[in-house]
C-alpha cells in the first residue's frame, strides 16, 4: 500500500521522552478521508500507553485520540465529508462492522476487537496505528465525527474521549430531571461529567478529597459539593442518589459510594483503578444496587454528544500547549498538575 510521510511526535521506548519523528500513513482510498490536525488533546490513556502501564505498548507509539481538524482530502466514493469540512477522531478508528455490537451501533464492544487510534494493529495497512500527536490523520469516513463549529474549538477536542466517556453512562443510566446524580473525582472526566449531568437536568453532587475543588465544583454547575472523609456530612448523603458515576483511577473503596445509593442505584466506573477493587456483598444486595463499568460509547453516540455539548456550550476546561512542551504536560499530569485537561495546539509542529 502507498503511504506518505508525516511528521509526527512519539517515543521508541518507555523510558525515552516524546520526541519529533516521521512517521508512514497509508494514502487515501476510496473512503478514507484525510485531515490536517488542528488540535489533540492529552488523555490520561496516552500517559499509560506510553509509559506501557499495561503491557501491551506496540513501539514506536505517537499517542493521542482526540483529534480535530480539518479535511484536506478525500476518496473517491467518500459521501458524508468534502474539502474544508471541520471533523474529529475519537478512540474508535475501525471494527468488525458485522457483528452484534457493531450492527447496534456499540462499536466499542466490537466482538472481534476495535480499532483503536493509535497502539492497535492497522488492518488496512499493516503494522499498527499511529495517534494525532502528528500533522494529518488518514480514516475511513464511517469512524469520523462532524465538529460543530465550537467557539473555543481547541476546548472541545476532549470531548472526543472524555466527553463520551461521562456522557455514553449518562444516557444509558438515564440522568435528568428528577434524578440525583453523584460524580466521584474533578478531574479531566469528573469536571466534564458535571456540565453534562446538569445540562440534562440532573441534581448533581461532587464528591472530592480536595478541599480546593470544593468551590471549583460549584463553579462548574454541581449543586453540592462534598469531601469525601468529612463523615459527618457523607452520612447525610446515605440512600440519597440514583447513580454514582466514578471517575478515580486509583485504588479507593467504593462500597462507600454504593451506601450513598438508592433502592435500584448504580455506581459506574469509568476511571481506570490499576488494582482491583473489593465490593462487599452486602453493600450490593441490600437495595439491589449495582457496580458497573462503561468504556467510551459509539460512532453514532459521539455524534451526538458532539451535537449536545454543542447545544449547551459545553467544552473542556483547558490548557493549551505546544507539541514541544508535551512531555512537561505529561508530567504535570502524572502530578494531577491540570485543570482540567490539555490541549496541543497542532500548528505547533509545522514550526
Amino acid at each position: 500500500m502507498e503511504t506518505i510521510k508525516v511528521k509526527a511526535f512519539g517515543t521508541n521506548s518507555s523510558n525515552d521522552e516524546l520526541a519529533e519523528m516521521v512517521i508512514n500513513r497509508r494514502k487515501v482510498q476510496a473512503h478514507d478521508v484525510e485531515m490536517e490536525i488542528l488540535y489533540c488533546g492529552i488523555c490520561h490513556s496516552d500517559l499509560h500507553q506510553i509509559k506501557n502501564d499495561f503491557g501491551a505498548t506496540l513501539f514506536p507509539i505517537v499517542p493521542g485520540h482526540e483529534i480535530l481538524g480539518r479535511v484536506t482530502a478525500i476518496g473517491e466514493h467518500v459521501s458524508k465529508f468534502s474539502i474544508g469540512d471541520l471533523v474529529g477522531v475519537g478512540c474508535i478508528v475501525d471494527s468488525c462492522r458485522h457483528c452484534e455490537s457493531c450492527e447496534e451501533g456499540v462499536e466499542q464492544f466490537c466482538e472481534e476487537g476495535v480499532t483503536f487510534s493509535f497502539n492497535s494493529v492497522d488492518k488496512v495497512s499493516g503494522g499498527h496505528t499511529f495517534g494525532g500527536f502528528s500533522n494529518t490523520y488518514v480514516c475511513d469516513e464511517k469512524y469520523v465525527l462532524r465538529m460543530p463549529e465550537f467557539d473555543n474549538l481547541a476546548s472541545a477536542a476532549p470531548l472526543l474521549c472524555a466527553g463520551i466517556t461521562v456522557y455514553s453512562p449518562l444516557m444509558h443510566w438515564q440522568a435528568g430531571p428528577g434524578k440525583k446524580v453523584g460524580v466521584l473525582g474533578i478531574g479531566g472526566l469528573g469536571h466534564l461529567a458535571i456540565k453534562i449531568a446538569k445540562a440534562m437536568g440532573a441534581e448533581v453532587t461532587v464528591f472530592t478529597t480536595s478541599p480546593s475543588k470544593i468551590e471549583d465544583a460549584i463553579r462548574l454547575g454541581a449543586d453540592h459539593a462534598v469531601l469525601s472523609n468529612d463523615n459527618e456530612v457523607m452520612s447525610n448523603y446515605t440512600r440519597q442518589l440514583h447513580f454514582i458515576i466514578d471517575t478515580v483511577s486509583a485504588k479507593h473503596d467504593v462500597n462507600t459510594y454504593l451506601n450513598l445509593l438508592r433502592h435500584d442505584g448504580t455506581v459506574v466506573l469509568v476511571g481506570l483503578p490499576p488494582e482491583a477493587l473489593e465490593i462487599g456483598a452486602f453493600n450490593v444486595v441490600s437495595g439491589r444496587k449495582s457496580f458497573a463499568g462503561s468504556n467510551i460509547g459509539g460512532i453514532k453516540e459521539t455524534q451526538e454528544m458532539l451535537d449536545f455539548c454543542y447545544k449547551h456550550n459545553i467544552v473542556a476546561d483547558s490548557e493549551i500547549i505546544n507539541i514541544q512542551d508535551v512531555n512537561t504536560a505529561f508530567e504535570r499530569l502524572e502530578k494531577g498538575d491540570v485543570k482540567y485537561r490539555f490541549v496541543i495546539d497542532m500548528a505547533s509542529l509545522k514550526n
